[in-house]
C-alpha cells in the first residue's frame, strides 16, 4: 500500500492595478492541467478568487516564460499586468538579480524593466512591443488597412470601435459616462461579435483631456476586471488615432493608473505601473 502523501501546490496570489492572478512557480511545482485548475482556483466563491492562472516556467528563449490562462480556462496571448507581477516575482524570490528581464510569452518576447525599492521591485516597465492596426492580424473581419472608427451595431446602438493588436485582439470604444454602462450586458455582446474570429477584448473610453483618459474593460474569458495592460496599451493608441490624446497619457483604471506612452521614434508601447504580492498559499493536492 502507497502511504506516501502529495505535496501541497504552493500558490501566490499578486495582483496589478487590481487585476488579480494566482502565481504558480513552474521551476518547481507540476500543473497537469492548468486550464481546469484555473477555473477551480479563480472562483471567488469555492476558489482562491482571481481573474486568472499564470504560470512562470523557463524558457529557452528569454530569462522566463509566462502562460497565462483566463478564468474559463481559456489561454491568453498576453496580459501587461501579468508581465509586470511576473517580474517582481522572480526578483522577489531571488529567481534573477536582473533589473532588466526578457519575458517569453504568446505574444513574443516582453522586455521587462525593473524599478527596485529597498530591495523589492515596486514598479515595473513593460515594453509591450509594435501595435498591430493591420484587421487581418488583429483579427477583425473588417476591410482596409486600418478599423478606425468603424461603426458596429450592438442592441440597436451604433459603437464606433478602433481595433488594435497589442499581441491579443482589442475593441475600443470612445464615450461619455462609461460608469453607468452595464457592461455584463453589453461586453458578452462586443466578445462574442462574428467579427471578432477569436473573441475580443473591450475597452470603453471616457476622455478626461489629452493626457488623461478614463477606462472600463471587459476582457475576453474573464469578464470585467479591474485592470487590464494590453487593453490600456491599445487604448491609448487608439485614442491617438482618433486625434483625442497625446502620445503619453495616464489611463484611470477601476484598480489604480497605469501611465502608457506610445513612442513615435521605434513605434514600440510602454506600459509602467505597480505589481503587489497579496498572499501566499497551499492547495491540497
Amino acid at each position: 500500500m502507497n502511504t506516501t502523501a502529495k505535496s501541497p501546490l504552493k500558490f501566490t496570489k499578486m495582483h496589478g492595478a487590481g487585476n488579480d492572478y494566482i502565481y504558480i512557480n513552474g521551476f518547481t511545482e507540476q500543473v497537469d492541467n492548468p486550464a481546469k485548475l484555473a477555473i477551480q482556483l479563480s472562483n471567488r466563491n469555492f476558489g482562491v478568487g482571481s481573474d486568472g492562472l499564470v504560470l512562470i516556467l523557463p524558457s529557452d528563449k528569454g530569462d522566463f516564460r509566462m502562460r497565462m490562462f483566463n478564468s474559463d480556462g481559456t489561454e491568453s496571448e498576453m496580459c501587461g499586468n501579468a508581465s509586470r507581477c511576473v517580474g517582481k516575482y522572480v526578483f522577489d524570490k531571488g529567481l534573477t538579480t536582473k533589473t532588466e528581464i526578457k519575458l517569453e510569452t504568446g505574444a513574443g518576447i516582453k522586455l521587462l524593466k525593473l524599478q527596485v525599492v529597498n530591495g523589492k521591485v515596486d514598479k515595473v516597465t513593460v515594453d509591450m512591443g509594435e501595435p498591430i492596426l493591420q484587421p487581418a492580424l488583429i483579427p477583425v473581419a473588417l476591410p482596409g488597412d486600418k478599423a478606425v472608427s468603424v461603426p458596429l451595431t450592438i442592441n440597436n446602438t451604433s459603437y464606433d470601435i478602433t481595433c488594435v493588436s497589442m499581441g491579443n485582439p482589442h475593441a475600443v470604444i470612445f464615450t461619455k459616462g462609461i460608469d453607468k454602462l452595464n457592461l455584463p450586458e453589453l461586453g458578452p455582446k462586443f466578445e462574442n461579435n462574428p467579427i471578432f474570429p477569436k473573441r475580443t477584448n473591450t475597452e470603453f473610453i471616457e476622455i478626461i483631456d489629452r493626457k488623461t483618459l478614463k477606462m472600463r474593460v471587459w476582457e475576453r474569458g474573464t469578464g470585467e476586471t479591474l485592470a487590464c495592460g494590453t487593453g490600456a496599451s491599445a487604448s491609448l493608441v487608439a485614442a491617438v488615432l482618433n486625434r483625442y490624446s497625446d502620445r503619453k497619457a495616464t489611463l484611470q483604471l477601476l484598480g489604480g493608473n497605469l501611465e502608457i506612452e506610445w513612442d513615435e521614434k521605434t513605434n514600440h508601447v510602454f506600459m509602467t505601473g505597480g505589481a503587489t504580492t497579496v498572499f501566499e498559499g497551499e492547495l491540497a493536492k
